[in-house]
């Protein structure tokens, strides 16, 4: 099938800000070649993060590994055994892209995902980022 994969990068976290909620901190990150960046509220009570940690963020249209749509009900029904791209990942969430800018520069443009509340604001270069012009998406973190 296809590449599930629809964006990939590691990044550095330039700052936590954990003064508004007790178990969410609003990360902001930026790639190892400089040329995107991302802010993303995470929940630190699942997944801890600190300033200067390297982090391997994927954005999936599936966690299926051949790229299939998924057919389950929710990702969380994996049958013991199943391998998905959830099991390559330590935190993952299932959100909805609501909306693209154009990014601070030119050919950049920013996009905008909500998961449950849980906010993705990344920015890059367009070229990187145009195929995240679908509705869903899955977000994938790893240390």
């Amino acid at each position: 099938m296809s590449d599930p994969l629809l964006f990939e990068d590691t990044f550095t976290v330039t700052s936590v800000n954990q003064q508004k909620y007790d178990r969410v901190s609003r990360i902001t990150c930026s790639s190892t070649d400089a040329t995107m960046s991302f802010t993303l509220d995470i929940n630190t009570d699942l997944y801890p993060c600190a300033v200067n940690e390297t982090l391997s963020l994927a954005l999936a249209s599936t966690l299926s590994l051949d790229g299939k749509e998924d057919a389950r009900n929710s990702w969380r029904n994996v049958a013991d055994g199943d391998q998905t791209l959830a099991n390559e990942y330590d935190y993952v969430c299932h959100g909805k892209v609501y909306r693209f800018e154009e990014g601070a520069t030119k050919d950049t443009m920013a996009v905008f995902v909500s998961f449950g509340g849980l906010l993705l604001y990344l920015e890059g270069p367009y070229k990187k980022l145009v195929t995240l012009r679908i509705d869903h998406v899955y977000l994938l973190l790893k240390k």
